[in-house]
């Protein structure tokens, strides 16, 4: 191989690695809606501690005994660690209630919950932390 070639295909291999990958992005009202507002207390069955976004997984139980999933998107770890938080601030069992906007569309995903945008978390001590909802101005 050349060096004219060779130089070619390091600098493309180098340009190529340097590049990020370009991730798509919802708009929060594509799937959230603002005009139905929830509130959910239940059970903390999981957290994604993971980009673009944080899952907290609720379990919450009707009056009837069923429980029902909510998967509810906080925004990323850089904003949430900015607002305070850490990766165990928030464990399996703990108990809370959570703000969130419902879904345009209440169907289940395809693990069975039901997808929300988490506002604020309460905690049983009554201490309150933002989720960093991607609302924005999307709340009056």
């Amino acid at each position: 191989m050349s060096l004219n070639i060779r130089s070619l295909v390091v600098g493309a291999v180098l340009l190529a690695s340097a590049t990020r990958p370009v991730m798509g992005h919802h708009a929060f009202a594509a799937e959230f809606d603002t005009n139905k507002p929830m509130t959910l207390t239940g059970v903390v069955a999981k957290v994604n501690w993971q980009n673009p976004h944080v899952y907290v997984y609720l379990d919450v139980q009707d009056p009837d005994g069923k429980t029902t999933t909510y998967a509810l998107e906080c925004n990323s770890v850089n904003t949430l660690l900015h607002k305070g938080w850490t990766r165990d601030a928030l464990k399996k069992g703990d108990k809370v209630i959570i703000s969130a906007f419902g879904p345009k569309d209440m169907r289940p995903l395809p693990d069975g919950s039901i997808h929300a945008n988490a506002r604020s978390i309460t905690f049983a001590d009554g201490h309150s932390v933002s989720a960093g909802s991607s609302a924005g101005e999307a709340v009056k």
